[in-house]
């Protein structure tokens, strides 16, 4: 088989890696990839939003699976467009994927279906919303309904805070067309977890859950970015939760709402959780496989992942029993100095071959030049990932090769999975 991997981040390298190990698979390409897909794919110059020129790609290549890593092309109907052409891909239609562009048709969704959910209102006026938020008491959680790379969520202190971030998104716009409506919540606490599904629409298999670190810097501090390292699994969700309070009390009835509004849901639905008071409650969905989460679970996956999604297309996910390692992962982002602000790229990136064993590197934002030196060329530049037999090891053999690995000005967390073995 040939497959295409759409997508240039470590979500995708992750993905072309696992998928270029399936006896099945002659060979991958990767649009665009990166440095590290260069590796083990061919890179395509085509942007993951450019879904006609994949699609003529696709037919000229003569590709016989699409695996579609960002949200934004399967937002965009790139599902549906691969359909009509006829070739098999892995994602939801654009119809069922609202279950991540729409944050008010999801919350709409969960509430009509009993799915655990916060408590909150749905706002399209801007009037109407700064009243209600007037009553409101600190925190106070404010949601752009579309999607917004990571920046539609914010969590004000204080009121002034709150109006500001309502202002700033309903009336300066400076999340376009993802604020035209919002949704102001109660604020809940509890410790965050994501777990991801496989699901072909009847079927839902879940996959080892994982926890992210979405804050810059250590002990959770400074500003949101799109992920600075995740390690699975964690402590906090039990195989008994993940099967009957997950899996039978959110994912499926999720799926079946989906399927019952006529929009059947096939590919990976990701719910981001919290446990609250013991219990998961959903703070979002999203339509594909999470990054960094994907880095930290597909080394666990024992699973040819290719015979998975072509179970998933031909919606026979109920006949394939998919296994997994019983060891733990963590991964860490080396991310550029300045990152999620301004950051200078262009910089040798040098030690990546001096790694321990067990250690795997995915890639992002990354470049392969001319010369043969691989640079940076992003925000979030790897992630290295560690598997051992418990937590504690995993994060001792990244930590150690990561001390191996040199950019300039590059940042990285000291504290990924540091609660679970503590």
């Amino acid at each position: 088989m040939k497959v295409l991997v759409v997508g240039g981040g470590g979500r995708e390298h992750a993905l072309a890696w696992k998928i270029a190990q399936s006896p099945k698979v002659d060979k991958v390409f990767a649009a665009p990839g990166n440095a590290g897909t260069a590796a083990i794919a061919e890179n395509l110059d085509l942007w993951p939003t450019d879904v006609e020129g994949l699609g003529k790609a696709a037919k000229e290549k003569g590709i016989d699976l699409v695996m579609v890593g960002p949200e934004v092309p399967l937002a965009s109907g790139i599902v549906d467009y691969f359909n009509y052409l006829g070739i098999p891909i892995f994602g939801p239609t654009r119809a069922a994927t609202q279950i991540e562009a729409s944050k008010v048709f999801a919350r709409q969704l969960m509430e009509e279906h009993g799915i655990p959910c916060p408590k909150g209102a749905i706002f399209s006026s801007h009037s109407e919303a700064s009243e209600y938020l007037q009553k409101q008491h600190p925190p106070i959680v404010i949601k752009a309904d579309g999607l917004a790379a990571g920046k539609g969520v914010i969590i004000a202190d204080s009121l002034p805070e709150a109006q500001k971030a309502l202002d700033d998104i309903m009336v300066a716009k400076i999340l376009g067309s993802a604020g035209h409506r919002v949704i102001i919540d109660e604020y809940l606490s509890g410790p965050e977890v994501s777990l991801i599904a496989f699901t072909d629409g009847k079927t839902i298999s879940p996959m080892v859950p994982a926890c992210d670190y979405k804050k810059v810097g250590d002990n959770d501090q400074g500003p949101n970015t799109g992920g600075m390292g995740s390690y699975s699994p964690p402590g906090l969700l039990s195989r008994q939760m993940v099967k009957k309070e997950v899996a039978r009390g959110i994912l499926l009835p999720t799926v079946k709402a989906l399927a019952k509004e006529g929009m059947p849901y096939k590919g990976v639905l990701y719910a981001g959780l919290m446990i609250v008071r013991g219990l998961p409650v959903v703070l979002e969905f999203n339509a594909r496989f999470g990054d960094p989460e994907t880095q930290v679970i597909l080394p666990l996956l024992k699973t040819d992942l290719v015979d998975i999604l072509l179970a998933v297309i031909h919606g026979k996910l109920n006949e394939i029993k998919i296994e997994w390692r019983a060891q733990a992962c963590v991964g860490v982002v080396m991310s550029s100095g300045g990152y999620p602000g301004n950051h200078k790229i262009g910089f040798p990136i040098r030690g990546m071959d001096n790694i321990d064993k067990d250690v795997f590197i995915f890639h992002a934002g990354t470049k392969l030049g001319g010369d043969g030196i691989v640079r940076t060329d992003g925000g979030r530049v790897l992630t290295v990932v560690g598997v051992g037999k418990n937590m504690a090891e995993a994060r001792d053999k990244v930590y150690r090769s990561i001390g191996n690995i040199h950019f300039e000005g590059c940042y990285y967390r000291k504290d990924i999975a540091l609660r679970e073995t503590v």
